[in-house]
């Protein structure tokens, strides 16, 4: 299916996601990264089709890394997660080329399979 790759600090919520994703979508290629600098050396080495990004990661914005990669892979889908639902993330998210936002705190299991599902089926 697709290769997916999530961008997130949260060990545990990325093992969620995981799950998540794999449970709805068995073939899928699941990767994760904890920071910046890891998720750009793995987009390098294997691009994915689809990133479940965070906004605040360690060493860079989700935002600022949305725009890095969307530059250098613009087929690649970008999906920006954030406890914060604030309209100044998802602004910023939308206009760094983001394919749509989550909040962590509102989304569903449900919501996240369905984005997907939108996206690519």
């Amino acid at each position: 299916m697709y290769n997916t790759l999530i961008v997130d600090d949260n060990t545990f919520f990325r093992q969620i996601l995981r799950r998540i994703l794999l449970t709805k979508f068995p073939s899928m290629n699941v990767r994760e990264a904890a920071d910046g600098e890891d998720a750009l050396f793995k987009i390098e080495a294997d691009p994915p089709q689809l990133i479940f990004m965070d906004i605040e990661l360690p060493d860079e914005s989700g935002i600022q890394l949305t725009r890095k990669i969307k530059t250098a892979h613009p087929e690649t889908t970008i999906v920006v997660i954030s406890n914060y639902d604030a309209s100044e993330y998802r602004k910023g998210a939308l206009q760094a080329g983001a394919a749509e936002f989550i909040s962590k705190v509102s989304s569903t299991p449900s919501d996240i399979v369905e984005t997907v599902r939108s996206m690519f089926l």
